[in-house]
């Protein structure tokens, strides 16, 4: 596969899972009374009004970023109701997880695309993995954008999954603390939005990031080919 096409098939995919992280949050804050996001088109699965919203994070830094550096990164948001999250913590909380939740059910359904493809011979686990190469075509040929494609899906959504996961602010794993009620609550949730302590929180994330998601994904490569030893 050449570059173009494999930048192309890249962002598509960083795209859409982007967009399935931020639908999750708006669908779930909608059916939990807050239509904020509905109002403002979030609740699709339809990239355009995520692109509207962040243009630079969906498309400039993602496509700039893979030039320079053959990586994605790039961000997307859907808006919400603080009043609505502070008089319903424990909403707010599910509408938190439920991002990373999407991004987790696109990790099982590329798995088990992987798995019923090495059943039926079509792929087979790659002599040597690495990010976005888990599983490979048996023949060369169109099932080669396939692997391609679900070994992208499966690796940039896990990730996607282990980061937003972390219970750091601005990430969605630090609704775990709309959870605290009361005074405390109140006090933490103004803490945590003070984007100072947002800022701080991103920079430890990534710097966890690379210390703890090798293992993670090790974990996650060692479910999907159960027997397979790679070093």
């Amino acid at each position: 596969m050449n570059k173009i096409a494999e930048g192309v098939g890249w962002y598509l995919v960083f795209l859409f899972s982007l967009v399935a992280h931020e639908a999750a949050h708006a669908f779930t804050a909608w059916r939990m009374g807050d239509p904020t996001a509905r109002k403002g088109g979030q609740v699709t699965l339809n990239p355009l009004p995520h692109i509207r919203r962040e243009p630079i994070g969906t498309v400039v830094v993602p496509i700039v970023s893979y030039i320079i550096g053959g990586w994605m990164i790039g961000w997307a948001s859907a808006p919400y109701d603080p009043e609505w999250a502070r008089q319903n913590p424990r909403k707010a909380a599910l509408m938190s997880f439920a991002g990373p939740a999407a991004n987790l059910l696109l990790v099982l359904i590329a798995a088990i695309v992987i798995r019923i493809g090495v059943s039926a011979d079509f792929l087979a686990s790659p002599q040597t993995l690495y990010f976005g190469h888990i599983v490979e075509s048996v023949r060369p040929g169109a099932l080669d954008a396939v692997a391609f494609l679900v070994s992208v899906v499966f690796c940039l959504n896990l990730l996607l999954f282990f980061f937003n996961l972390m219970p750091i602010p601005p990430l969605d794993g630090s609704g775990v603390y709309m959870l605290f009620s009361g005074e405390t609550g109140e006090r933490i949730n103004r803490f945590l939005r003070n984007p100072f302590i947002s800022f701080a929180g991103i920079l430890a994330a990534w710097r966890l990031l690379g210390l703890l998601f090798p293992r993670f994904q090790d974990l996650a490569i060692k479910l999907l080919y159960p027997g397979v030893t790679y070093r």
